[in-house]
């Protein structure tokens, strides 16, 4: 496989992950914040540390979310959901250092 393919590759499995997770909350309204912030258009390793900051804001913003499993890999797990307008009031508060968070912020807000 030579550099262009996996370049192409690649290209195309972000896309199709960041318009997935965008479809999913589209379809159902809500979505852990590690769906908002793929949605937003982060890899999954930057996803889950955005996320995990906002997971600590949204007290702050007072957005509870809706309990809820998450299912993966055969495991359930137990997860908090939110719409988009709480996703956007918890990036409001958010306050991140390095520059590609701060657009992912700036994504998550218009959002809603």
């Amino acid at each position: 496989m030579n550099a262009n393919t996996r370049t192409a590759r690649r290209t195309l499995r972000d896309r199709t992950r960041t318009h997935r997770a965008a479809a999913k909350i589209r379809r159902t309204g809500v979505g852990t914040l590690t769906t908002h912030c793929v949605a937003a258009g982060l890899p999954v390793r930057e996803a889950r540390t955005v996320a995990g900051s906002l997971r600590k804001n949204a007290v702050k913003a007072n957005a509870t979310g809706t309990p809820g499993v998450s299912y993966t890999h055969g495991r359930a797990r137990a997860c908090t959901r939110y719409t988009a307008a709480e996703v956007a009031r918890i990036a409001v508060v958010y306050r991140p250092r390095k520059p590609q968070f701060k657009i992912a912020a700036a994504r998550l807000a218009l959002a809603a």
